[in-house]
Order: C-alpha cells, then structure tokens, then sequence
C-alpha cells in the first residue's frame, strides 16, 4: 500500500513537471515583436515595446519609457515601420486596416493601433500593458510586424479623428520580429 501510495505521488510529481516545462515552452514558443524607442522631435524620451501572441487569439503589448515628461500621454501603433524622419511623420498614420473611428482600446470599435494613454512618473518612467484580439504577430493584414509604435507628447482624448489630437512623436520604433528565449 505504502509503495503504491509512493508511486501516485511520483506520478503526480512527473506529471505537474512535464505541466510546467510545456507551460515554459509554450510561453517561450509563442510569436512574438518588439521595438526599441528611440527619441524624436527633440525630446529625451526612449524605451522598448514587446508584442506576445496570447493563448485564444489577441496580443499582449508591453511599453515602457524613460526620460519622459510626466503626465498623460498617448500611445499608438503606426502604418508603417519607418522611424527616420526626426519628427517620425514617416511612420505614417494610425494603424487602422478595418477602417474605424478613432477612438480608446476598451471601445467596441476603435483604430487596430489604438493603445490608449500611458502615465508618465515624476521620475520620468511609464509602463503600459494591455491585450488586443485586433492585432496578431503572425502574418497578415492585423499583423504589427514592420509598423512602428509611437509615444505621443500628449494625452490622447480618445475621439478626436483620426488622431486623438495626441501631439508630437517624440518617441519611434519599427516593430520587427522577435526570437524565442
């Protein structure tokens, strides 16, 4: 009886590791984009962006920032991966390619690329996180590979077409592929 009892719970064990190690892969498997934040339109601002595929269809973006001015500011991703002109004008406008409105990223119909509004410490830090099912990393026309994410200099009113009335680029980053860990 007692071996018996041993040999359930050693199979509980295997079986709980062999859960964790397909969660661990199946994590570090999922596609994935990222993008560095470079500065633009004079400021200091900079930081990365992370783009995670999610179990059941949608993506997971991180953003985080530095050397920002504090308050509300808005976020957005861009038609086009091309952060080269200082002001990134080059990046195009507002990911958008079921033709919405404008709007916030809770709103039932809103811009693919509408990310809402970050807050921006005294210490000049921000940090985003929110889940999309209207963007992918895999191919295809939601997808955010080669499109660029954008920190406005402002807070985005969330209604004002097509922009949100956000201001200046002052940070840019091309979103490419990113490889598993």
């Amino acid at each position: 009886m007692a071996s018996q009892n041993r040999l359930r719970l050693t199979l509980a064990a295997a079986a709980g590791l062999a859960l964790v190690a397909y969660g661990a892969f199946a994590q570090k498997s999922a596609p994935g984009a990222k993008a560095t934040l470079e500065a633009k339109s004079g400021s200091t601002v900079g930081g990365w962006a992370t783009f995670t595929e999610v179990p059941g269809g949608g993506v997971k973006v991180v953003v985080h920032v530095e050397k920002a001015p504090p308050g509300t500011h808005g976020l957005h991703i861009h038609e086009k991966g091309d952060c080269s002109d200082p002001e990134a004008k080059s990046a195009g406008g507002h990911f958008n390619p079921t033709g919405m409105d404008h709007a916030g990223p809770m709103d039932e119909k809103h811009h693919a690329g509408d990310l809402g509004n970050m807050e921006v410490k005294a210490d000049g830090t921000g940090h985003l996180e929110i889940t999309s099912k209207m963007l992918t990393v895999k191919e295809g026309p939601n997808s955010v590979v080669g499109r660029s994410v954008i920190f406005h200099e402002k807070a985005d009113d969330l209604k004002t077409q097509p922009t949100g009335n956000a201001g200046g680029r002052v940070a840019c980053g091309v979103i490419g592929t990113a490889k598993p860990e």
